[in-house]
């Protein structure tokens, strides 16, 4: 019996974390390790969310005293990265924010502000202060 619980200890904290494939996205995450998981918490460090797509490699991490328990920590970058040491980028679909080491902030995509394009706002702002300065020639 000792002996049995031994290796049973021994076997789960081998494998707390390993590479899997996600074989569903989204809100129920589903992962292939050794077999399909489904409905698998994402983790993410606070004030940032994300969700996995199907065929992405991710972290996973099991907990709980046997490791019937699992979450999903991390994504594998499978693309080259172009990011100098102490930079920072976000990306998403066709979006993305870049911290760069030379003090600046590069978008790509479209930029809103509450629902508005940020173009949109700058034509307003624009057509105020003309407005504004036709006000005051009068």
């Amino acid at each position: 019996m000792w002996t049995s619980n031994q290796s049973k200890k021994t076997n789960t904290a081998g494998h707390a974390a390993r590479m899997g494939i996600v074989t569903a996205g989204g809100e129920q995450a589903g992962v292939y390790i050794d077999a399909e998981r489904r409905w698998l918490p994402v983790a993410a460090p606070g004030g940032y969310r994300w969700r996995p797509r199907a065929g992405e490699q991710v972290l996973v991490l099991k907990t709980g005293a046997d490791g019937e328990s699992a979450c999903i920590l991390a994504r594998q970058e499978d693309e080259p990265m172009d990011l100098q040491p102490g930079e920072v980028e976000l990306t998403g679909p066709g979006c993305g924010v870049k911290l760069t080491g030379s003090g600046q902030v590069a978008l790509s995509g479209t930029v809103t502000v509450n629902g508005l394009p940020l173009e949109v706002m700058i034509q307003n702002a624009v057509a105020q202060a003309a407005a504004a300065l036709a006000g005051q020639e009068e």
